[in-house]
């Protein structure tokens, strides 16, 4: 085991058969100092010397703080390069910043990279920072992916230059812990998009209920997806736990029951400690029972303390993780299943989903998000701003004639669009709209971070991390499902705003096909192949596209099946494994 580790890179460790662990390393604000134990180089490289460890994995100012980044770190242990991971997170670099960022990456050979939006900025010098946000982790896996395919920019003479391709094994993340099926449905389609996208490996988000880091393996076997999902435990102390309980750090989830276990136990003579690395290593033993690919271990405190949990948890008996996974059940009160699991294990298979969340596919219960502005906004989207349909075709030609023009007319469009959209949508006049797969939310007014590919992993009981007002995606969630698309909600490729239409007209942007919806129905043709449609691609064996604007399915066309009506139909002949 020791050779093993110190001989493989991460990519082979979590792609191969045998289970592996590693552990967080967070940097600091300011110098390292080694006298006051902040030395995160000196505290890196004793794990990477440790046979434990397989891997360290190094944070890009968890929380929203300013910290050294980890490209520092890792730039001091330019021999351990392939068995470090890095994390790149969205939250202060704009597109161009992350590219930048990646370029360096991949240059000094830390291919893999950990995708993640980032926790909201919670401080700064003299006042809180201004949050970017211009990609989302969805949107930063294409770029990725799109560098790993050999990136395509303009050339000097006007023609495209592809750059020389990158080799990221692209990591992804996704929040099992939610409370609410409108939390915790969208965090599981957004997980297969990022995959689709060009994510290849998968880690959850923290909690302490063993079902929940079960389930994530479920949905990828119920999707036939492959892909490694590694472990995440976190080394609790009384002070952590009550941070993760009042939610003051984004998705880390303490409920009520464990809280109160904590307690318990860190009044005794060792303060908890011997209970917190029991816990710790009970779910490193969960994590190796279950099938996933390692255990990733997190928490304040020194490498030998990270030693002694793994080895806690490799001297438990085979069959011991069976009992755990019954005994680490800290749901919170009445929290969402997508999968139904037995009582007497705590396990479940893949066909076995929800009896209640299926009945509500069929017949959605009612939400006061369905207004009768939702109903109108559908049905002007249907006939003005779809591709060959209704008015599209007049418009087009009309916003091409006040485009070549020029003057009053087209600028009085524009004054009378951004009034009737900011009173009917609180619209910010960003240029490029994504009202339509936002369920005619606009993002860049009521969510926190301009999402427009789905939720972070921030919301906590159906709230955003700021708490300051409901998830927008919660809200999307609601309205979609009640239209029966709540389950192919995100079915479409990523959204990158284009930041250079901003206060411009995003009506005639969509008309003369300027928008980012331009290129996705330009991708679209080309997929169908010319004047095939959506019979090329039947043809093709793919089913039939839905709108990117309206949501629909072709004329003609019947809605493919979801996963989740597939696997219903299956339930009846499957059974649970033993």
């Amino acid at each position: 085991m020791i050779a093993a580790n110190q001989a493989r890179s991460y990519r082979e460790m979590v792609t191969s058969d045998r289970f592996h662990y590693g552990v967080e390393v967070v940097t600091s604000r300011g110098l390292p100092s080694p006298a006051s134990g902040g030395d995160a180089a000196a505290m890196a490289s004793d794990l990477l010397a440790a046979p434990q460890v397989g891997w360290i994995s190094v944070t890009d100012n968890p929380g929203g703080t300013a910290m050294l980044p980890p490209d520092w770190l890792a730039g001091l242990l330019p021999e351990h390069r392939e068995r470090l991971v890095v994390h790149l997170t969205c939250k202060d670099m704009n597109r161009n910043a992350l590219e930048a960022a990646a370029w360096r990456n991949g240059a000094e050979g830390l291919e893999n990279v950990l995708a993640l939006t980032g926790d909201y900025p919670t401080g700064g010098f003299r006042g809180g920072a201004t949050p970017v946000f211009d990609l989302d982790a969805m949107s930063l896996i294409g770029l990725l992916q799109s560098m790993n395919e050999g990136l395509r920019v303009p050339g000097r003479r006007g023609n495209l230059e592809v750059l020389p391709a990158t080799d990221f094994f692209i990591g992804c993340a996704v929040s099992p812990f939610k409370r609410h099926e409108a939390e915790l449905i969208p965090q599981y389609l957004k997980l297969v998009r990022k995959i689709a996208a060009g994510g290849r490996w998968v880690i959850p988000q923290l909690g302490y209920d063993m079902r929940k880091f079960h389930e994530v393996k479920l949905l990828l076997a119920s999707r036939g997806l492959d892909v490694p999902v590694v472990g995440n435990a976190y080394l609790l102390s009384k002070t952590v736990a009550r941070m993760f309980h009042e939610r003051q750090l984004a998705g880390c989830v303490v409920s009520d029951a464990l809280l109160a276990e904590v307690r318990k136990y860190a009044a005794g003579p060792d303060k908890g400690r011997g209970f917190f690395q029991e816990l710790a290593a009970k779910q490193l033993a969960v994590f190796k029972g279950l099938g996933f690919a390692g255990g990733y271990l997190g928490g304040m405190a020194k490498p030998d303390t990270f030693s002694r949990i793994i080895e806690m948890a490799e001297g438990f008996g085979p069959d011991d993780w069976r009992d755990f996974i019954r005994e680490i059940q800290y749901a919170q009160p009445g929290e969402f299943f997508l999968f139904e699991h037995e009582p007497a294990t705590g396990l479940s298979e893949p066909a076995r989903l929800n009896p209640e969340y299926l009945r509500t596919l069929d017949h959605p219960p009612r939400s006061r998000e369905i207004t009768l502005g939702y109903r109108v906004s559908l049905l002007a989207h249907r006939w003005l701003f779809t591709r060959d349909r209704g008015l599209f075709g007049a418009m087009q030609k009309l916003c091409s004639r006040w485009d070549a023009q020029g003057g009053r007319l087209g600028r009085a469009a524009h004054w009378l669009e951004r009034r009737a959209k900011f009173l009917t949508y609180d619209c910010q006049d960003c240029g490029d709209c994504s009202l339509p797969e936002c369920a005619y939310l606009c993002p860049m007014i009521a969510c926190s971070k301009h999402l427009r590919n789905g939720p972070c992993g921030g919301s906590a009981d159906g709230r955003c991390e700021r708490d300051d007002k409901h998830c927008f995606w919660v809200r999307v969630y609601h309205r979609m499902r009640y239209l029966g698309e709540g389950e192919t909600m995100l079915d479409r490729p990523p959204v990158f705003y284009r930041g250079e239409l901003r206060h411009t007209s995003a009506w005639a942007n969509r008309f003369l096909e300027r928008d980012h919806l331009a290129e996705e129905d330009s991708d679209a043709e080309d997929r169908a192949g010319a004047g095939n449609g959506a019979a090329g691609a039947e043809r093709a064996g793919a089913p039939p596209a839905r709108n990117p604007v309206t949501g629909e399915m072709p004329a003609g066309a019947a809605s493919p099946e979801s996963e989740t009506q597939r696997l219903a139909r299956t339930r009846e002949t499957e059974s649970l494994p033993p």
